[in-house]
């Protein structure tokens, strides 16, 4: 560009520089001059140009004051308009998130910052069986339970804190079933961090917890399952190794089996017969007896039948209460009712029993007495020292028998001496089997069945008590029952000493007979009478209680049969007759049942208990110990 040109436009830049100046001054000046203007006349003393200026402004200022309040009346309606479409649109957002969240299977609802609930879906509000829209409205203590509240309380205060809480929960739901919960609170927070309601989330896991426990127990099964497998197939070889020696030993014990089960076969065979003829032999000897007594003429000489007959009854009795003995414990029916006692308890009475039992075979019981204190089964020793009495007397002729104890380390050993044939060395373990008799001495004692000592084997089994045998041929034998000494016992019951006869008591007793056997029931009554008692016997509770005055009658015992008819039985009868008096009454309690559980509970209910079949002198002197009781009691209690 030429040089000339470039001044020019220099030249025109700074001219229009100086105008602006220019300008802006006369801009000032011209600002000046209106405000000296405007200001002179707000001044000014003209006053018709003050009210004409005041009405002016008063005039704009009505125009500005109506425009103000149309323009407020139109903006209120705008902001009604507005707030009633924005309800309308949270509504219709709310009845949208509803529909949406009834179809979740998850129980969902919202809670304000004052814990008050805003929104429940509908699995929620079926859940707490609640209509819906209650909840609404509603604090969650208000909605729920305190103890309920209490419970989540904690768990609420930490998402109001800010913090997302998940936790199981056990609760009950509206049907009454018990369901684990999976609650979730999670905080809703504004911008600012500020917390204002908390969002809650609860599904059931009930289903996915037991699922997850049935397969924890299945994976716990498997694994045992494996160690169990793997502990078979360890053990198999060991067992494949021991299979041939195992099976020698199998082909041993089947030999053995046989051997035995042929002996059984010969113990049965041998049985049978001796059932046959040892059973029918005192029976043809009672029938016997009793034509000779029903031909006789001379009374004076019936005595001597009658007790031949009573013997051999007798015989069938003790023949019959063997076999069932042997039986029940074949059958495993008898069970020890291990106690601790004071031996003397037993060993008086039997060496007054069979002292009178040597007397009459011309022999002598020479018997030790013992205080100590033993743990066995009273009945069970009882038939054990019993059949070795039995024994020592049967197979010795002449000197003496000898009943003692003798104390060992932790137990008493209970001695029966004879000086009887003795026993070979050869034979000790065989006269325990079964059948086995030895040599009687004397012609005129029955030969029995063989069992005795086998009662004893299998009675010490049960009792755990070791059975000792010594003999010396032609010298006599000593059998022995080791028992285990107790520390403690209860106290010795005080033995009343009887100072009269056991008839002088009996006589004038008011006795009551309850037994469904007609047959029994006269016999009874026979045998009662003729000791001197007063009898009154009934086939019933009802025929017992016709003749008793509804049993207020006065009584001193009453003796009933375990089973009677119609499914009684004499327990229950004796609690409802009891239940009438005043008193209750003695009561003896006659059965065939031989199980513990009734001993335990005739025991239990403070009765006495006797087996059949009933042997006279055992009833009369049972009935004498519970008169002698009976005659303790103070007397106004007595009816």
């Amino acid at each position: 560009m030429p040089a000339a040109g470039l001044q020019s436009v220099a030249e025109l830049q700074a001219q229009v520089a100086r105008l602006q100046r220019e300008n802006h001054k006369l801009q000032r000046i011209n600002g000046a001059l209106i405000e000296r203007v405007e200001s002179g006349v707000t001044r000014g003393n003209d006053p018709y140009a003050a009210f004409q200026h005041s009405v002016v402004l008063a005039e704009q200022v009505r125009e500005r004051t109506d425009a103000l309040n149309q323009a407020m009346a139109e903006l209120k309606a705008v902001n009604h308009l507005l707030s009633e479409a924005r309800q309308r649109a949270e509504t219709a957002h709310q009845h949208q998130i509803r529909l949406i969240t009834d179809n979740v299977p998850a129980l969902i609802a919202y809670l304000n910052a004052d814990l008050v609930y805003e929104f429940t879906n509908k699995v929620y509000e079926q859940w707490y069986c609640w209509p819906h829209g209650v909840m609404l409205g509603q604090s969650l203590r208000e909605a729920h339970s305190e103890q309920h509240y209490q419970r989540l309380e904690t768990y609420v205060a930490r998402a109001l804190a800010g913090e997302s809480v998940t936790f199981e929960f056990a609760e009950t739901n509206s049907n009454g079933q018990e369901r684990y919960m999976l609650r979730s609170y999670v905080p809703n927070r504004l911008a600012n961090g500020e917390v204002v309601g908390i969002f809650v989330l609860i599904r059931d896991i009930t289903e996915r917890r037991n699922t997850a426990q049935a397969l924890h127990q299945a994976y716990q099964h498997l694994e045992q399952r494996v160690r169990e497998r793997t502990a078979e197939l360890t053990n198999l070889n060991e067992q494949l190794l021991r299979e041939i020696d195992e099976r020698s030993r199998v082909e041993s014990r089947l030999r053995e089996a046989k051997r035995e089960a042929e002996q059984a076969n010969l113990s049965k065979t041998k049985f049978l017969a001796a059932v046959s003829h040892d059973l029918l032999q005192p029976l043809n000897a009672a029938r016997l007896f009793t034509s000779a007594l029903l031909e006789l003429r001379e009374p004076q000489n019936s005595a001597h039948l009658v007790r031949n007959v009573s013997n051999s009854l007798e015989d069938v009795e003790n023949l019959l209460g063997t076999l069932v003995d042997i039986s029940k414990l074949d059958a495993g029916v008898i069970k020890a009712d291990v106690a601790p006692f004071v031996l003397s308890e037993l060993m008086d009475n039997l060496a007054a029993e069979y002292a009178q039992m040597a007397r009459s075979e011309g022999l002598e019981l020479h018997f030790v007495g013992c205080s100590a204190v033993v743990r066995s089964d009273i009945q069970l020793l009882a038939r054990i020292l019993r059949n070795l009495l039995s024994n020592a007397i049967r197979y010795t002729r002449s000197g003496r028998v000898v009943l003692g104890c003798r104390r060992q380390r932790g137990c008493l050993r209970i001695e029966v001496w004879d000086s009887g044939v003795g026993i070979a060395e050869e034979r000790l373990e065989e006269i325990f089997q079964e059948f086995k008799r030895g040599d009687v001495q004397r012609p005129d004692q029955d030969r029995g069945l063989g069992l005795g000592l086998a009662i004893v084997e299998k009675i010490s089994g049960i009792l755990g008590h070791r059975i000792r045998v010594r003999s010396w041929p032609g010298k006599g034998s000593v059998f022995a029952v080791e028992v285990p000494l107790s520390a403690t016992a209860p106290k010795a019951q005080p033995c009343q000493a009887i100072c009269e006869p056991l008839l002088e008591r009996l006589r004038g007793a008011r006795v009551w007979v309850l037994d469904n056997d007609a047959a029994i029931c006269s016999g009874m009554r026979t045998l009662l009478e003729g000791w001197g008692c007063r009898v009154v016997t009934a086939l019933s509770e009802e025929d017992l209680a016709r003749q008793v005055d509804n049993y207020h009658a006065k009584a001193d015992l009453l003796i009933a049969d375990y089973h009677l008819d119609n499914d009684c039985n004499g327990v229950d009868a004796v609690a409802r007759i009891n239940a009438r008096r005043a008193l209750p009454i003695p009561v003896l309690m006659i059965t065939a049942n031989y199980s513990n559980e009734l001993k335990q509970q005739i025991r239990e209910l403070g009765h006495t208990l006797m087996h059949k079949p009933v042997r006279p002198m055992k009833l009369k002197t049972a009935m004498s110990h519970l008169l002698a009781g009976r005659e303790a009691q103070p007397l106004q209690r007595r009816r």
